[in-house]
């Protein structure tokens, strides 16, 4: 009965009282080691209690460590969960960072790619319109070269003329227009 009681509270080796002798020989006196099982502060008592006391104080201790076990069982299950849950929470943020700067990453590339992109078509067209001025400064010069030149040879004819009537004595008609009937 007494074993059964040990092992529902986990305790299958409990220090027992020496043999004695058999045939009268010294008795040497053997001290077992307490099982690695006995974990909890008050063992000794509960031993001296389990061992000395009534059925009832017995089991009431019995139950007694029968409860504390079930009690630090659930603390350390529940340690357990907490740190597994902290573990997973721990790697699925590292992971969710690492994935956040990698599409930081990748999204600051994109940018820097279609601002070269554009710097380069700005400066492809800023080159298209510096050649456009260029060409509108060298037509503008062309139509005023042949401006003045026009000027020049109208400006000769005039001359010319005016040196025909000076020589002829006659007057331009296009002058007395106005005045002519």
């Amino acid at each position: 009965m007494e074993e059964e009681v040990e092992k529902k509270a986990g305790r299958s080796e409990v220090p027992k009282a020496p043999p004695e002798p058999e045939n009268g020989a010294e008795e040497k006196i053997v001290i077992s080691a307490p099982s690695k099982r006995v974990a909890f502060a008050a063992d000794r008592e509960i031993i001296n209690t389990v061992e000395n006391g009534s059925g009832t104080e017995r089991d009431a201790v019995l139950a007694q460590v029968e409860a504390e076990k079930r009690l630090a069982l659930i603390r350390a299950w529940e340690e357990s969960e907490k740190s597994q849950a902290e573990s997973k929470a721990y790697k699925k943020l590292a992971i969710t960072g690492s994935w956040e700067n990698t599409q930081i990453a990748s999204v600051e590339a994109q940018i820097k790619q279609i601002e070269e992109e554009i710097e380069k078509k700005k400066a492809e067209q800023a080159e298209k319109m510096k050649i456009k001025l260029v060409e509108i400064h060298k037509e503008a010069e062309v139509k005023k070269a042949t401006i003045e030149a026009k000027r020049r040879e109208d400006i000769i004819k005039v001359r010319e003329a005016a040196v025909k009537f000076r020589t002829t004595g006659y007057i331009p008609r296009k002058l007395l227009r106005c005045f002519s009937s």
